[in-house]
């Protein structure tokens, strides 16, 4: 029986389907800084939608938390003891001075964004299966699996957010993975490997990071791409294979995993959509 979370709760009908928190964004005495990946383009994104008045704060669902019990959907409770010591979370984070600060820290300023990343993921599929689809404008960290995190990556959102849908949500029982960070999505791969209920569609770099040879076996369609790959060979080849991946199964949920895709100045990372918004 699925336990009780806040995070299925219902939201006011006022309200988009994009889910947000100001909790997202990642700032701690300029530790930040020390990683390439950009950890307040968040808070960027939805500045820039309220600069063009396309959303208001009123109509942004908010997001909240992960607890340890959604967690534990997915998550083994030994991975989660793990990142209770600094060195695992710089490690995964790839931020080498965390290290040296006291756990509580690094878990207010680090990992409570993550978790609550993690939550707006959930609370979007829950919305996108109401609404028609969904947005968190956070989240897509297909580098962790239930025991791993990685690449900046400590919490299995996308993971969660299929699995709590085929928990609680009647008749969502097959999924499809759309995948087109520029790096391959091992984390909910190695989750899925034998798993029959979902489909996973891959788009990467072959050259960078991870090279999963393991999780690769989950990948059912695997566009791997060279450097230097251009525009139009890139979205040919994206549309061949997503008309392609949709007709081999039908599926009750499409993950769309947009990655470091940049469009207008906008970066979401995670978009949830059900069948019927195709």
């Amino acid at each position: 029986r699925p336990h009780a979370t806040q995070l299925y709760q219902d939201f006011p009908a006022t309200c988009w389907p994009i889910v947000y928190s100001s909790d997202y964004n990642i700032t701690f005495i300029g530790l930040e800084k020390l990683h390439p990946f950009d950890s307040g383009k968040w808070g960027k994104v939805i500045n820039f939608l309220r600069e063009k008045k396309l959303i208001t704060n009123d109509t942004i669902v908010t997001a909240k938390e992960a607890t340890e019990e959604d967690l534990l959907v997915v998550h083994t409770r030994r991975y989660l003891n793990k990142l209770k010591w600094s060195f695992v979370v710089a490690t995964i984070t790839e931020i080498p001075p965390l290290v040296i600060l006291p756990n509580f820290l690094v878990q207010r300023r680090v990992l409570k964004p993550l978790r609550t990343q993690t939550g707006g993921t959930i609370m979007a599929g829950k919305l996108a299966i109401e609404r028609g689809w969904a947005i968190n404008v956070g989240g897509g960290f297909h580098h962790c699996s239930g025991d791993k995190g990685g690449g900046f990556c400590a919490y299995a959102d996308i993971t969660l957010a299929i699995k709590f849908l085929f928990e609680r949500v009647e008749g969502i029982s097959k999924a499809t993975i759309i995948d087109l960070d520029a790096h391959q999505g091992n984390g909910h791969e190695r989750d899925f490997i034998d798993d029959k209920r979902v489909y996973i569609m891959d788009v990467y770099n072959r050259h960078i990071y991870p090279g999963d040879t393991m999780a690769k076996r989950a990948i059912k369609r695997r566009i791997e791409l060279d450097w230097g790959t251009e525009d139009k060979e890139y979205l040919e080849k994206v549309e061949t294979h997503v008309k392609g991946a949709l007709n081999e199964v039908t599926p009750d949920v499409i993950v769309y995993m947009q990655g470091l895709i940049y469009s207008m100045e906008i970066h979401l990372e995670v978009s949830l959509f059900p069948l019927k918004a195709l």
